[in-house]
């Protein structure tokens, strides 16, 4: 897991005096991005593996705590019912949040923005964030330049995605092709959202965060573990069952190799880096 000192770390050896990039960021507003935007940054890398309605709760406390008596309006977009009865639980033990109003909306973010293109409604908002949820949106530049239009003055979108440096992209431009795909889920990374946002030609940061994935049990015959790990890294349902053994087999030497993992103490360390996204209005 991430410490908070790592975060803090990685954080703090951002650049605060470089001339503006190709992105048109000067020095000061480096600065002021990484005093502006630390805590939030802190709380959302600190909980990325948790559910997502805490951690859109911790955004809320940390917004409180910067801006006390402030009314928060708290709207949220969620496909899953199950995640909204979740956070409202979650809510209703929670203290402390008279100045919050909450809106939940059990849609995808194309039916919300759908919606509010119907209603020609247009709701300005200070802090949007897309924690892990793009690689579900049919048509991502769509979905970017649309909630882009929604940002107040001086307000930022957070995306968190995985890094086009990480395992999952080798493992995906590899292997996508030969990899069942029940759902939608699209093999996106950093790279390909950068490239769309200078397509768009939004102002955005990019930064990464070396994080790893212990992915050891894929390697042990009979492990539990083992079949929900491959699951997950190939996004394929009982995959350890139903693979063909040849495709089992590449994947298993594969992941073993530099390019996909490292070995630290008998384990073998996913490259799982992340990217933090942050487009400015």
């Amino acid at each position: 897991p991430i410490t908070s000192s790592e975060n803090e770390a990685v954080i703090n050896s951002l650049p605060t005096k470089e001339s503006p990039g190709p992105d048109g960021f000067t020095a000061e507003s480096y600065q002021k991005y990484k005093e502006e935007l630390l805590p939030f940054l802190q709380i959302l890398l600190q909980a990325i593996e948790k559910e997502g309605c805490e951690i859109d709760l911790q955004i809320v406390s940390k917004v409180q705590a910067q801006y006390p008596g402030v009314c928060i309006n708290n709207e949220v977009v969620e496909p899953s019912a199950e995640q909204i009865a979740k956070y409202k639980e979650l809510v209703a033990k929670t203290s402390n949040l008279e100045n919050v109003k909450f809106a939940w909306h059990n849609e995808t973010s194309s039916e919300y923005q759908r919606r509010m293109l119907e209603k020609k409604e247009v709701q300005k908002w200070d802090f949007i964030h897309m924690i892990q949820m793009l690689y579900y949106v049919k048509d991502i530049p769509a979905t970017l330049k649309f909630f882009h239009s929604l940002l107040g003055t001086n307000a930022k979108i957070l995306i968190i995605v995985v890094s086009g440096s990480s395992g999952w992209d080798k493992l995906w431009k590899k292997y996508g092709s030969r990899l069942p795909q029940d759902d939608l889920c699209l093999y996106v990374t950093s790279d390909d959202l950068t490239q769309m946002l200078d397509n768009l030609g939004l102002k955005y940061e990019c930064y990464d965060l070396l994080s790893t994935l212990d992915i050891s049990d894929c390697f042990t015959d009979g492990n539990e573990t083992a079949d929900l790990l491959w699951d997950f890294l190939t996004e394929t349902c009982n995959f350890n069952a139903t693979a063909p053994p040849d495709l089992k087999a590449e994947l298993v030497k594969d992941l073993q190799e530099p390019e996909f993992s490292t070995k630290k103490e008998g384990k073998v360390l996913f490259n799982n880096n992340l990217s933090f996204i942050v487009i400015g209005a």
